[in-house]
């Protein structure tokens, strides 16, 4: 753990974004995307290319993840722990016991910035930050209209929003470079970036739509027109952004929106990023850079987050800054809520009990992850578990249990299900009981429904 005097630790601008897949960025190789100044920052920095959120049992991703985010824990829906809950339209509540990264940070001398999108309860915001602008509290909205608290004190209050004049992406990054400009406190600062984007509607700007040909667009090499059945939650909103079977030409309209939604982003931060540079403040400062979970855009006839393939799973996630290593991709097993306990290394700041994050620093110069595998869930139908080479997912869905298995070295789309490969009968049977054996641990409460004693499928 780094040592500093309290006013002279590393500032952090946090920056995170909904609904961006891990892959679509022009340096992890991504064909169209365009992402040069997120590419600029992982070049200056760490890219840790597989990391993977926690999982939900809501509908609403974002919540749930972005609470993991701020706690620095898991959500594994034990019934005994106290773990957040939810409130209206599946917001989570982070329950007083768990301090927030912003909350730590704070009490150890940083003065702690919000704008942007706040999917969590309003307490634990009030907790979490001294100063705040442009709020949006919900989960999604039109990026040409959002509703706007103007600051801390207006959330405070409860105020009712107005509707802000402007793009979202530009309204937050505008009131990001703002306070980056214009603080003058000595104390190191904590500043945290929510974007809406590049989630739906996926209307960018017309001069960052056309960049983007429909026309021209790639298919995920993983597009089918429909799911082949029924994963547990086909009915989801996110799965009626278009009618099935899907139409190549309208996932196509979908990834020129979509892309065009993440360069447009891309510019805007980079905006902030100049803002950061002009203030004399960005040697001094960790920048991050992570999603909150991805997106599946036509990937296995799914349109949505709510399933547990990689496209929608992984997140993209960059550090860059005073003791961060330079130009280097760390491909070991990851959780997204790991940039919790990361920052608290990196800024000498000890961490709170009760803190399932751990600490990436050692592989800023080449050492293993400490993960073996990684545990994902989605509500009572999906459960998954990944190594570095096979990922198996079960679904429970009307009483009827489904594997799939994937060898994601030789088929990192996830393409292929070798679950009924006799070759691979034990690879499936070993993943199996890991995963059983943690759900028994943690509490996950198939254990309850006596759904993970249920047969494996016929050829499994």
């Amino acid at each position: 753990m780094s040592d500093f005097p309290a006013n002279r630790r590393p500032n952090i601008l946090f920056i995170i974004t909904d609904d961006h897949q891990a892959d679509a960025l022009g340096v992890a190789g991504h064909p169209v995307a365009k992402t040069p100044v997120l590419d600029g920052l992982a070049q200056g920095g760490v890219r840790f290319s597989q990391a993977s959120y926690a999982g939900s049992m809501v509908s609403a991703i974002c919540s749930p993840a972005r609470a993991c985010l701020l706690t620095g824990r898991g959500l594994v829906g034990s019934n005994n722990d106290p773990r957040p809950t939810t409130g209206p339209e599946d917001t989570v509540t982070l329950p007083p016991t768990a301090p927030t990264l912003p909350e730590v940070l704070g009490t150890a001398g940083y003065e702690t910035f919000f704008t942007g999108k706040w999917h969590n309860d309003r307490e634990s915001f009030l907790r979490s930050f001294q100063q705040a602008r442009r709020i949006f509290h919900g989960g999604m909205c039109a990026h040409e209209a959002v509703p706007l608290l103007e600051d801390r004190d207006a959330m405070a209050r409860g105020e009712s929003p107005r509707i802000g004049e402007g793009f979202s992406t530009e309204l937050f990054c505008e009131a990001m470079s703002e306070y980056l400009t214009n603080r003058s406190s000595d104390q190191p600062f904590f500043a945290w970036l929510s974007l809406t984007s590049p989630h739906d509607p996926r209307t960018p700007p017309a001069a960052y739509q056309s960049q983007y040909d429909p026309a021209a667009m790639p298919l995920p090499s993983a597009f089918r027109p429909e799911p082949g059945f029924d994963n547990g939650e086909l009915d989801i909103r996110d799965e009626k952004l278009a009618p099935k079977p899907l139409q190549e030409s309208t996932v196509k309209e979908h990834l020129a929106g979509y892309y065009g939604m993440i360069t447009h982003q891309d510019d805007q931060i980079g905006r902030v990023l100049g803002a950061l540079e002009a203030s004399g403040a960005a040697d001094e400062t960790i920048v991050v850079y992570i999603g909150d979970h991805g997106l599946s855009v036509g990937n296995h006839g799914l349109l949505g987050k709510q399933n547990l393939y990689e496209h929608s799973t992984k997140v993209p996630f960059i550090l860059r800054g005073p003791g961060v290593p330079v130009g280097r991709v760390c491909p070991g097993l990851n959780y997204a809520y790991d940039v919790f306990s990361t920052l608290l290394d990196l800024t000498g700041v000890v961490a709170p009990q009760g803190v399932e994050s751990l600490s990436l620093v050692s592989q800023f110069e080449g050492a293993p992850s400490s993960r073996s595998e990684l545990v994902s869930w989605y509500k009572d139908c999906q459960r998954m578990l990944k190594e570095e080479r096979w990922k198996l997912i079960e679904y429970q869905v009307g009483g009827v249990s489904r594997i799939e298995l994937f060898d994601l070295v030789n088929d990192p789309a996830e393409i292929n299900d070798r679950s009924a490969d006799p070759a691979c009968r034990d690879t499936v049977h070993r993943l199996r009981q890991k995963l059983v054996d943690g759900q028994e641990s943690s509490g996950d409460r198939w254990m309850t429904l006596d759904m993970a004693h249920q047969p494996l499928p016929a050829g499994s």
